[in-house]
């Protein structure tokens, strides 16, 4: 039996093909460096340990610090002139917005749902519930609070 070979008569094929092998290995080091760069990347946006329990520090520092945030935002906006009801509702967004930017940063997210504002003979009553989620786990933390602003 014959061997079959083959082979190129020319040789400007060969380096055609060697540049595009090279063009190739030089493409597929690229791509692998930038997904190392992008799984790196996505490292550095945990800036906790997963292992720790910051959702339970986290719901604890809510329920301590709920109710006087809201008390002292609301009188703030209702010194400046604005309705009772009006400056609830905004302090209790502006808690929602501030509470999402420092979970982020804790690695926890914090969501304020079924967000109520109601005043009841000059008793304002704010009620929210609380969600909050990390990687290992979600709770649900129903907050609320009452106080008579000073006029």
């Amino acid at each position: 039996m014959r061997a079959n070979r083959m082979t190129r008569q020319d040789p400007e094929s060969s380096e055609a093909a060697q540049m595009l092998l090279a063009a190739g290995m030089v493409l597929l080091m690229s791509l692998l460096s930038m997904a190392v760069y992008g799984v790196k990347l996505a490292g550095l946006g945990t800036p906790y340990d997963s292992g720790a329990d910051e959702l339970l520090d986290v719901s604890r520092e809510l329920q301590l610090n709920f109710a006087p945030l809201m008390e002292e935002r609301t009188q703030i906006r209702i010194d400046a002139g604005m309705d009772w009801l009006d400056a609830a509702e905004s302090a209790l967004q502006s808690a929602h917005d501030d509470y999402l930017h420092h979970g982020e940063l804790r690695g926890v997210e914090i969501k304020m749902l079924e967000m109520a504002v109601s005043n009841n003979s000059g008793v304002l009553t704010i009620s929210v519930e609380a969600g909050l989620s990390d990687s290992h786990a979600m709770l649900e933390l129903p907050l609320s609070m009452e106080f008579t602003p000073s006029s």
